[in-house]
């Protein structure tokens, strides 16, 4: 936690956090929520004025969020159909994909925001996205509110449990556990099947 602490205490925890976020929408086993989280702790618990570094920790993780979610999009959309017929192979995709588009044809992307907190859901969701070519200008609004919400709550588990707890593995512990049954919920939901609606 002391090395972490003086990681935080300098501008390259900020470029950590960013490149795991951006990158963990392509390999969702870099533990960037716990990273986000350990940093937000050591920052809580120190001398130093962390409520700016609260703020930037947030809005870094978040625009990093964001833009890992553009770069998927993209990728899928010039995918093409070489990436429809592999999505097309796993019910669990295919079906993400579908509640997917019918939410942003609704106008509504709570989908979005919710399969942020989900295990692999941020790929799910963007990679479905933009091979269902679904329009840029729908999806990336709730991709925004998404990394904003996913940030904000794992910077606030972190700064919580280190004022409440201090600067230990405790705390972060959990914090971590925190955020595992949020995103444990999350699955739970978008797994949940939806009702049909009528007519």
């Amino acid at each position: 936690m002391e090395s972490v602490g003086s990681l935080v205490g300098s501008p390259w925890i900020y470029a950590v956090v960013a490149l795991s976020v951006l990158l963990d929408v392509f390999l969702p086993v870099l533990p960037s929520g716990v990273l986000v989280i350990t940093a937000a702790t050591a920052a809580a618990a120190s001398t130093a004025a962390y409520v700016p570094d609260m703020l930037v920790l947030t809005l870094c993780a978040a625009t990093a969020s964001v833009l890992g979610d553009l770069v998927a999009y993209r990728l899928a959309w010039r995918g093409g159909a070489r990436l429809d017929r592999a999505l097309a192979r796993s019910r669990r995709l295919r079906g993400a994909r579908e509640r997917l588009g019918a939410a942003l044809t609704r106008g509504g992307g709570g989908l979005v925001v919710l399969a942020r907190f989900a295990p692999a859901g941020r790929s799910v969701v963007s990679l479905g996205a933009g091979a269902a070519r679904h329009r840029a200008r729908d999806f990336l609004p709730w991709s925004a509110l998404a990394g904003l919400s996913w940030a904000g709550y794992s910077v606030a588990l972190g700064y919580f449990g280190g004022q409440w707890l201090g600067a230990t593995w405790l705390a972060t512990a959990v914090s971590v556990c925190a955020l595992f049954a949020a995103g444990a919920g999350a699955g739970y939901l978008m797994r949940k099947p939806q009702p049909r609606e009528a007519g």
